[in-house]
């Protein structure tokens, strides 16, 4: 099998992180805004965008996580797309009760990376599963949660964002672990400055 020069490889991961990382920061600064939002429809145009730019930075990590092996995290992220779409219909067009197969889809694809994270490194025998475990619950509950306007989704957010910035410094993706810390920042202004779309 030809392998790519080291130039090239670097170049190729560069792109990678970049997008990965500029598109989720993006996700994140956009909530922040949403929160700050005063009026209704600015909320709704914030939230629509912090969705859509959160399924233009999938990819990247998808790619990211499969070229380190991260399988737990690999596969929740491919199912995180389902829940994406959930969040950005809720904006667009609102939606109250959670189907239970959406639900479903982002455990189940946590399993099936770890029965392959398992094969290829013994049962949580790294630090980096025991990372990747930390994303995936903090991905998949806070997805759930701010898909349905729950302030409490942006402190699963932050466990997320520490058990990443921490893998991807392990790893050697100093630019991802920076964007981590950033998005530290805007989640916390989230949660801190969080507005009901729909008070009671």
């Amino acid at each position: 099998m030809e392998t790519l020069p080291v130039t090239e490889v670097i170049w190729y991961i560069a792109i990678l992180q970049w997008w990965a990382g500029g598109f989720y920061l993006l996700n994140k600064i956009f909530f922040s805004r949403a929160e700050r939002a005063q009026d209704k429809v600015r909320k709704r145009n914030w939230k629509i965008a912090s969705w859509l730019v959160y399924l233009v930075g999938l990819p990247a990590w998808v790619i990211i996580f499969y070229l380190e092996k991260d399988w737990i995290a690999f596969y929740v992220e491919i199912s995180g797309a389902v829940i994406m779409l959930l969040g950005l219909l809720v904006a667009w067009i609102g939606i109250k009760k959670t189907p239970k197969w959406f639900v479903a889809i982002g455990f189940i694809a946590a399993l099936v990376g770890m029965k392959y994270s398992f094969q290829d490194f013994g049962i949580m025998a790294t630090i980096e599963q025991w990372l990747e475990l930390g994303i995936s619950i903090g991905f998949l509950i806070g997805m759930l949660l701010l898909a349905f306007e729950r302030r409490s989704g942006y402190l699963w957010f932050v466990f997320m964002n520490i058990c990443c910035g921490a893998l991807m410094y392990i790893q050697g993706h100093h630019w991802l672990t920076l964007q981590q810390c950033i998005s530290l920042f805007f989640v916390l202004d989230a949660w801190r400055k969080y507005r009901p779309a729909h008070p009671s």
